[in-house]
């Protein structure tokens, strides 16, 4: 089986950029990109990434708001801030070199058994498996996994480690993911395509398409949001920036929060403003409502324009808070779902 899966990858794997380049921290920062995000949307990030912070050294060195900043719009937002508390790690304990122990890279923040096994083959060609999302649906079709991959992980992770073509780890580990993005796929999978159809369970048994089995998913639960844009008399914005731990840590936003039963969008936003920061404001029009989904509930952001009466502003549930003119929205790094209020503030102040 490695010797088909190596042969086809030989001739169909994918050429990406950080498998022509053998610097672990490059390696590191692509893995960690990939992690819950697409190839086609990573490569312009990895580009910048590296023009920013073209090593560990200038990584550990960075300011943090600049690095989230670098990320704004990749989301998931603790990849960036482990990212740079890891580099930060890699220069004081490992004199900058990234660590090609294994249990070393477990140590650092954000990597799992499954990076670390990609980093390690990768840029060390280590016998070191992986199990990512696309490898897990492979292993789920190739035995006709009969439960969910969440159910059976240490069943996937030692078949992972079964076929692991030990003399070639770097090129096994890499063909097997992109057997899973480009032949393996969620839907309509190719199978007549694929080097392993003949040892595949789930094509033989014509069950590829309704494998790997999915749980029973609860509704994602709805959340709305009463969001204020806040002018003073000198035609400036107050933003605020949320804790550093949690959702969106880190990243500056409109203050706001969600909006009580039985309560109007006006009201909800007169009150987290006093409660949040402190001062008194005039809630006005609606500027836009902004729909985003994240991965464990959807939000409905509704905006309000809102003048600044009196108080003065304080951090009281979150990290700072700053008065800025609108032409400097953009060198604060803003969760995605803010980038449309900033927008339609551009357009409405043209």
């Amino acid at each position: 089986m490695g010797r088909s899966l190596l042969s086809w990858y030989a001739q169909q794997g994918r050429k990406l950029p950080w498998r022509d380049n053998g610097d672990p921290y490059c390696i590191w920062v692509s893995e960690i990109m990939l992690q819950q995000t697409q190839v086609k949307t990573v490569i312009p990030y990895y580009y910048n990434w590296l023009d920013r912070f073209p090593n560990i050294e200038a990584l550990a060195a960075a300011d943090l708001q600049a690095v989230l900043k670098a990320w704004q719009g990749l989301g998931y937002y603790a990849r960036a801030r482990n990212l740079h508390r890891a580099a930060n790690i890699i220069v004081t304990q490992h004199g900058g070199k990234f660590p090609d122990n294994l249990d070393a890279v477990l140590d650092l923040p954000g990597i799992g058994r499954s990076t670390a096994g990609g980093i390690l083959s990768a840029a060390f060609n280590q016998p070191v498996a992986i199990l990512d999302g696309n490898v897990k649906r492979v292993l789920a079709r190739l035995v006709a996994l009969d439960v969910p991959p969440k159910r059976a992980i240490d069943r996937l992770w030692n078949l992972s480690e079964k076929i692991l073509d030990r003399d070639s780890p770097r090129d096994f580990n890499q063909a097997l993911m992109d057997l899973g993005a480009t032949v393996c796929t969620p839907k309509n999978p190719a199978c007549l395509l694929c080097p392993w159809r003949s040892h595949c369970q789930g094509y033989n048994l014509g069950k590829q398409s309704e494998l790997p089995m999915r749980e029973t998913r609860s509704p994602l639960p709805h959340k709305h949001i009463g969001v204020a844009v806040i002018w003073n008399d000198e035609w400036q914005i107050l933003i605020d920036r949320r804790p550093q731990e949690g959702l969106l840590g880190g990243l500056w936003e409109f203050p706001g929060g969600k909006i009580e039963p039985g309560e109007t969008v006006e009201d909800c936003v007169r009150r987290e403003i006093k409660e949040e920061i402190g001062i008194d404001i005039e809630v006005g029009d609606r500027l836009i409502e902004v729909e985003h989904a994240y991965t464990h509930f959807k939000v409905t952001l509704h905006v309000c324009q809102c003048q600044y009466l009196s108080g003065e502003p304080q951090a009281i549930g979150c990290e700072e808070v700053r008065w800025v003119d609108i032409n400097q929205l953009d060198d604060f790094p803003f969760p995605k779902a803010n980038e449309k209020i900033i927008a339609a503030l551009k357009s409405v102040s043209d």
